[in-house]
């Protein structure tokens, strides 16, 4: 199974650190926050990664390179303004091809092994993904979405972890798609329907995981790591 990591936002949350930094290369624990992702992929046995860009991108290109140095091969999806995650993916689904793939915030950090979500298999077009949901954090207290006999549905009680098996087939019959190919448009709108057709698993993940959308999370998730005081 292929892999996508969505690294295309301006990440204007994390300000001022973003200013001269796209977000992916924020620190975290010794390396960059994008290559907690790239270790996890490679221990998993994922050998392709896309990875969307567009906010400096050239800095995470330079960064990360073809991904040898983990024994994976990285592919670019350059886009010249930000497409959003529906919008991105459908742009990259060209390298993606026409099986079902992993596809991962990359502003969230977890211990999670994705070893689990390699495991997950879709019927198309049946089934046309597979979402993993958790615990609401402070920040999110409203949530997101609700599992029930293993199925999401759309009503507020979980929050969506960004971590998601998805089939290509979702972009295909999606009423997002319809506009023009550079069009941004988002995700959420997409699972909905799915939801709606009762076409979109789901899973609850209760590993450690964090949105890191803010400086003040990521320098909690920090000292975490690394075990430092305040």
């Amino acid at each position: 199974m292929k892999a996508m990591i969505l690294a295309a936002g301006r990440g204007t949350r994390m300000a001022p650190l973003t200013d001269h930094c796209p977000k992916p290369l924020l620190p975290l624990a010794g390396k960059p926050l994008i290559v907690h992702h790239l270790e996890k992929l490679a221990a998993a046995g994922v050998r392709d990664v896309v990875i969307n860009h567009a906010y400096l991108g050239h800095m995470i290109e330079a960064e990360l390179g073809d991904g040898s140095r983990w024994g994976i091969r990285i592919h670019y999806s350059r886009e010249t303004h930000a497409l959003e995650t529906g919008g991105g993916v459908r742009q990259a689904l060209a390298i993606l091809g026409d099986e079902p793939f992993l596809l991962i915030n990359g502003d969230v950090w977890t211990d999670w092994d994705y070893r689990t979500a390699l495991d997950v298999e879709l019927t198309a077009p049946q089934d046309l993904g597979h979402v993993w949901l958790v615990d609401n954090p402070e920040h999110h207290p409203q949530g997101d979405f609700s599992l029930s006999d293993g199925m999401v549905v759309d009503r507020p009680g979980l929050t969506f972890s960004g971590i998601s098996v998805l089939s290509p087939a979702l972009w295909q019959q999606a009423t997002a798609t319809q506009h023009a190919p550079d069009t941004a448009f988002a995700l959420a709108p997409m699972l909905r329907e799915a939801m709606a057709q009762q076409r979109m698993g789901g899973s609850h993940l209760d590993d450690q995981w964090v949105d890191v959308g803010t400086p003040q999370r990521l320098h909690a998730l920090e000292q975490q790591l690394t075990g430092s005081g305040s």
